[in-house]
């Protein structure tokens, strides 16, 4: 779409506004791109990026701005990527010596917000939602409290509620059926077994039983952490998105509310190496201002999660890219050891 003078003038343009935080103008194109061109020019191949989306001029200067569709194209095809020397390297390796793995994954997010300087997140394993014991107990006619004890000790509360009663004998049977078969065996296999496997039981208990498994799998998934955030604060002083309240507001709603940050780390979790997402195009970042570069990490050959750096759309990717990705592999190396 775009010959080699507008890509370049375009790249140049991107990378002092990431520098300076200023919109850029004909005399800075001029200085920085290296090509050899007149005012005149330079302000013709301004405008067609304009009129194509990839810039903008903001009412109060001459200079231009990225846009997000220009944005995407600098990182996409026009960004150099810098290479962390072994020192570095080295120095994120000993940050993430294989230990326990909750402790790897706060320290490659408390990491991640180090070496950029803006927020680190690490979408949490999901681990395995297993039970030592079950038990029942009525609370009332159709009301029953599960109570789960997990192997490690753990106790988790649910109550549900039933269509009918049951009569404490009924409970201790299928609470018996299911610590008796099911014991330490994970709640999503229990699942896919459990339609098969319970035509020992009379009508009313397979209904109670399939409830409860159902419950119980929700408990302690629920327990669970589903990310670590480390940083956050970071992101106050960062003039593009603190500049206003609404923005501040928004950017802490997705950090409490979780969903948005989950459905955006689950989706990169699907994709290999970096991703980026950028604010005003990606309908998962709330944030015009905001990007979230991302990447997944593995357990054995196999995809358990997702980490990244939440900050401007202003940043510096080509240092920001190696950081995410190089954090990655080294997370990805030290659980794979310790499991």
């Amino acid at each position: 779409m775009l010959d080699q003078r507008a890509r370049v003038l375009l790249k140049t343009l991107v990378e002092r506004y990431i520098a300076e935080g200023q919109p850029v103008g004909s005399r800075a194109l001029s200085k920085f791109s290296g090509l050899d061109l007149s005012p005149a020019t330079i302000r013709n191949v301004m405008a067609d990026l304009e009129e194509l989306g990839f810039i903008s001029s903001p009412h109060t200067s001459a200079g231009r701005v990225p846009t997000p569709r220009g944005y995407r194209l600098f990182v996409d095809s026009l960004l150099t990527v810098q290479t962390l020397d072994d020192v570095a390297r080295n120095e994120m390796r000993e940050h993430l010596l294989p230990d326990q793995p909750q402790r790897m994954i706060g320290a490659a997010a408390q990491m991640l917000s180090e070496l950029s300087q803006f927020a680190g997140i690490v979408m949490a394993p999901k681990r395995q939602t297993t039970f030592r014991h079950i038990e029942f107990l009525s609370l009332s006619a159709k009301r029953i409290l599960i109570i789960i004890v997990t192997p490690n000790g753990d106790v988790q509360n649910r109550i549900l509620v039933t269509e009918k009663g049951y009569s404490q004998s009924q409970l201790v049977e299928a609470a018996n059926f299911i610590n008796e078969h099911y014991a330490g065996v994970d709640f999503d296999q229990i699942r896919g077994r459990i339609h098969n496997e319970l035509k020992s039981l009379q009508g009313d208990i397979v209904k109670l039983t399939q409830a409860a498994v159902e419950a119980g799998g929700q408990a302690l998934e629920e327990h669970q952490e589903s990310y670590i955030l480390s940083g956050e604060k970071n992101l106050l002083g960062v003039s593009d998105l603190s500049s206003n309240m609404d923005n501040l507001r928004r950017m802490f709603d997705m950090f409490d509310r979780k969903t948005s940050l989950l459905q955006l780390l689950e989706t990169s979790s699907h994709a290999e190496g970096v991703q980026i997402f950028i604010g005003g195009e990606s309908k998962l970042v709330p944030l015009d201002e905001m990007s979230v570069v991302t990447a997944p990490y593995e357990v054995n050959g196999k995809i358990v999660g997702t980490l990244g750096v939440i900050g401007p759309t202003r940043m510096a990717y080509e240092r920001v890219i190696p950081i995410v990705d190089i954090t990655a592999k080294l997370l990805s190396n030290a659980l794979s050891h310790q499991s």
